[in-house]
């Protein structure tokens, strides 16, 4: 199958009926429906002859592509780890709207934090552990993490989640609020676009 002619699939995509296809590996049955259960390429095809079914075998299989991969000026999404008063720790997830399959790390340093009054910035009142941030590549950075930063209007924590353990929503570019407490905690805000 040419690159053109592929189908990539997500989880919960329909792909058929049940009463045209067999469903096959990376594929589940739903209400006489056909649905992707992974992230794949779409594959139809004949089943054995001595097999009894009800017509072609549609399967998902993972693609042999390698994963998306963090380059400078590519916009990434990350789970904060731990912060210190320079730096914060990025364990990077996703690269524009695609799942990264490796491992990578990133680092988003205090003067990459604001355009504005970086002398002022502290990390903990902008990143907690745990949140989800947007952020842009700066370099390569070291041998172990990529350099970030949320200097951006639209960079910043995207989500994070309270004391009370509920999702916190933005009130301004630099405070969230819990919805239980009402109770506010400083942050390095993403403008939603």
């Amino acid at each position: 199958m040419t690159a053109a002619m592929e189908k990539w699939r997500a989880p919960g995509e329909l792909l058929g009926w049940a009463s045209e296809y067999t469903s096959g590996r990376g594929t589940y049955v739903w209400n006489n429906k056909i649905y992707a259960s992974v992230v794949g390429i779409e594959v139809v095809s004949q089943p054995p002859v001595a097999a009894e079914t009800k017509g072609p075998l549609i399967e998902v299989v993972g693609g042999k592509r390698h994963g998306a991969v963090p380059e400078p000026g590519l916009v990434v999404t990350g789970k904060v780890g731990k912060v210190t008063g320079k730096t914060a720790s990025v364990e990077i997830v996703c690269v524009g709207s695609r799942v990264v399959k490796e491992k990578f790390s990133g680092i988003v340093r205090q003067q990459d934090v604001r355009a504005t009054e970086i002398d002022k910035v502290e990390m903990y009142n902008c990143f907690r552990p745990g949140d989800i941030i947007k952020a842009e590549v700066l370099s390569l950075g070291d041998a172990r993490s990529y350099f970030l930063t949320t200097a951006k209007n639209e960079l910043g924590v995207v989500s994070a989640t309270s004391v009370a353990g509920a999702k916190m929503v933005p009130v301004s570019w630099q405070e969230m609020m819990c919805p239980i407490t009402s109770q506010k905690e400083l942050r390095k805000v993403a403008k939603v676009v």
